[in-house]
């Protein structure tokens, strides 16, 4: 038996998780899914303050007060880039792995809002000022991104425009800070939508991918959205049981 956390990124909670969730728990681990300060059924805890720490914080309390050890910490996109490494490097003795889906560790100092292109940053920076009231990164339009991808479980959508809530905004502009000692975890990366030949075109030329260049990791390509727990759940928690 493993013990995981499961971190969702932006607009997501731990229901996001639901399915994979269920299946690794059928496998018999113990699975902590968690919605993050200000997401999902905390939605109503959202201030202009709740920022990276505040989600970093949140980690790190439920590993404290779960009394949880050996954890697997998994992180979905915003999580894997900035939470998830930045609570190992904290607590390196409390994790065992660190799983990345579909995302990979910013560099130290660099914040979320860095990560995409120039010309994506100022049209998300127009969206959280015109329609975020300057704080809030709304979600986006899930048909669009539902269309880039078969065969999605006639569902999802619905929850997806349902359940996602706005993104408090100081979360991505808040930068991380990391000391390296998350570097000594051994680390999965779960490709979902680019491949590893991708990704190593993405190390040599982007510096948000350079922390991927060095360390122990390895790597599963689980083609499919940039959102595989909706898609593809049962083979995601595969690839997490085989893990542990």
């Amino acid at each position: 038996m493993a013990t995981y956390v499961l971190i969702p990124g932006f607009w997501l909670g731990a229901w996001a998780w639901r399915p994979v969730t269920a299946e690794l728990r059928t496998r018999g681990h113990d699975v902590h899914p968690l919605s993050l300060t200000g997401m999902a059924e905390r939605a109503h805890l959202a201030r202009p303050g709740t920022d990276l720490e505040t989600h970093i914080t949140d980690v790190l309390n439920l590993i404290r007060y779960e009394e949880l050890s050996d954890v697997v910490l998994v992180g979905h996109s915003y999580a894997g880039a900035v939470v998830i490494p930045a609570v190992a490097d904290r607590i390196p003795e409390s994790v065992s792995r660190l799983v990345f889906i579909d995302s990979g560790p910013l560099p130290d100092g660099m914040c979320q809002a860095e990560f995409p292109p120039p010309e994506e940053r100022a049209r998300i920076a127009e969206l959280v000022r015109t329609a975020g009231h300057g704080r809030q990164l709304p979600p986006p339009d899930w048909s669009g991104p539902a269309a880039q991808v078969g065969g999605l479980p006639d569902d999802v959508l619905e929850r997806l425009e349902r359940l996602s809530v706005p993104q408090p905004w100081a979360t991505a502009t808040s930068p991380v800070h990391l000391t390296g000692a998350w570097r000594k975890l051994p680390r999965l990366h779960v490709l979902c939508s680019f491949g590893i030949e991708q990704l190593r075109a993405k190390i040599e030329t982007e510096k948000a991918f350079q922390p991927m260049e060095t360390g122990d990791w390895d790597y599963r390509e689980l083609p499919s959205w940039h959102w595989p727990m909706f898609d593809r759940p049962g083979e995601l928690a595969a690839i997490l049981h085989e893990v542990a």
